[in-house]
Order: C-alpha cells, then sequence, then structure tokens
C-alpha cells in the first residue's frame, strides 16, 4: 500500500479521535451541529419508508403504523432542517417522545410478525418496549438526555477514529507478513 495513503488513514484516524473529544467537550455545540444532520437523515428515512409501505401494503399486513411512523419520520425531518435552533433546545424531549412512539410501533409491528410467522417477533417485541423505557427516561431528565446523546456522538465518533488507527495497524503487519513470502 502506498505510503500516503497509509498517512491519509492515520490523520483520518487523528482527526475522528479529536472530534469525538470535541464532541464530548461541548454538548450544546454538538446537538446543534447534529440538528441539521439528523434533520436530512430522518426526512430521507420517512421518504424511503413510505416508499416502503406503499409498495409492500398489499401482503404486509397493517402497513398503517408503518404509514404512521413513516409520516412522523417526514415531519420530524422536515421540522429539524426548518428550526435548527429551537431543535438544539428540545432536541432531547422530541428524541424521548420519537424513542417512545417508535418504540409502540415496534412492539405493534412485532405482532405482525408474530402472524406472518417470523420466530424472532418476541425481540421486536422486547426492542419496541426497551425504547418505550429509554424514552420514558429521556422524558424525565432531557438534560441529561441531551449530554447523554453528546457523549454518544463523541464515542462514536472515537470509535471510528480508533478502527481507522487499529486497520492501518492491521493493514502493516499484513504488509510485513506479505514481504516475509
Amino acid at each position: 500500500m502506498k505510503k500516503s495513503i497509509k498517512i491519509w488513514l492515520a490523520v483520518t484516524g487523528i482527526l475522528l479521535l479529536v472530534l469525538g473529544v470535541i464532541c464530548i467537550s461541548n454538548p450544546a455545540e454538538t446537538l446543534f451541529a447534529s440538528a441539521w444532520m439528523i434533520g436530512a437523515l430522518t426526512l430521507a428515512s420517512g421518504i424511503f419508508g413510505l416508499a416502503f409501505t406503499l409498495e409492500t401494503q398489499a401482503f404486509i399486513p397493517n402497513s398503517g403504523t408503518r404509514m404512521l411512523s413513516s409520516l412522523l419520520q417526514l415531519f420530524l425531518g422536515m421540522f429539524f432542517l426548518f428550526h435548527n435552533v429551537a431543535l438544539t433546545a428540545s432536541l432531547p424531549i422530541v428524541f424521548a417522545f420519537w424513542l417512545m412512539i417508535e418504540g409502540v410501533i415496534l412492539a405493534i409491528d412485532a405482532f405482525d410478525y408474530r402472524k406472518a410467522g417470523f420466530g424472532g417477533w418476541w425481540f421486536i417485541c422486547l426492542l419496541g418496549i426497551g425504547a418505550v423505557v429509554l424514552g420514558y427516561f429521556g422524558l424525565k431528565n432531557p438534560i441529561t438526555t441531551g449530554k447523554t446523546l453528546s457523549w454518544l456522538i463523541g464515542i462514536g465518533i472515537i470509535l471510528s477514529g480508533c478502527a481507522r488507527i487499529i486497520g492501518l495497524i492491521g493493514i502493516s503487519k499484513f504488509e510485513k507478513l506479505l514481504k516475509e513470502f
């Protein structure tokens, strides 16, 4: 592998580590910066979910809950994109409500999967119940929820940076082994 590629991989890993620390150190700014991305991704998820629902409603029972979920995601995505400052303040509360609603929808959908013969329906139901519980705790303390979201974002970015650096080490070791043969 070219040395320049290794350098770029190392730089990417280090920058992601620094960005992760910045996210953890600046929770309000992290939420503000995340608001736009969350809005765009939520909007896209709603669009694709709506397309999925319209394409599969003939053979998947009770598609109304998936339609509701998709429409909710469309609404939230547009809200997040057009009201970025308001989202930063309300993101923990909105996230908690969304988590609760999605949890209920997952639990309901689990029984549709059961009717369709899917053996893992109970796991989907448990995930739905877990989402409702986490959403409830998020509503009880939105400041902690906001900080937790920033921490999770930061940790996720740090892990991504670590993966790049570990990948670089692995590539270097692999290249050494190839040279020995």
